[in-house]
């Protein structure tokens, strides 16, 4: 009898806490990449073992609001949702039940990423992201190293 890889197997290459390195967008309609979180961005993404994920990603250099425009400015520089997740293959999809953008609850997010040692590389979809909107549709370049 052969052994089938279940989807908890390839859950395991992605458990565990991850600090963000870099956080750069793809414009469709240019081939541009820009680093939109800056040079340093910060956060963290932790995949339990359970199946939950948890994203909170900040742009460099965020100061405290002191207008509500200045607070308002503040979400171009954040990406944070948790939802439920599976990973098959190369891609894992997370049901979104929590959102800093109330268009991505109850929505799948589908990402596709690879490993290289301690390295988490992940593409997105395109679409337009609702941070940077204005520049249409977009696909996002994350990175992530192994918290230790």
């Amino acid at each position: 009898m052969i052994a089938q890889t279940s989807f908890a197997d390839d859950r395991d290459k992605v458990v565990g806490t991850w600090k963000l390195v870099s956080y750069e967008i793809e414009v469709q309609a240019t081939g541009q990449k820009r680093p939109v979180m800056g040079e340093k961005p910060t956060g963290y993404a932790n995949f339990t073992p359970e199946g939950r994920v948890f994203f909170v990603l900040t742009g460099e250099a965020r100061k405290a609001a002191k207008t509500d425009q200045e607070r308002a400015e503040l979400l171009n520089t954040l990406v944070a949702y948790s939802g439920t997740y599976t990973v098959e293959g190369d891609k894992w999809s997370t049901n979104v039940d929590v959102a800093w953008n109330p268009e991505w609850v109850a929505t799948k997010q589908v990402r596709n990423f690879t490993l290289d040692g301690e390295r988490l590389m992940v593409l997105t979809p395109w679409r337009v992201m609702p941070n940077w909107a204005d520049k249409g549709m977009t696909r996002s370049i994350v990175t992530f190293e192994r918290s230790k």
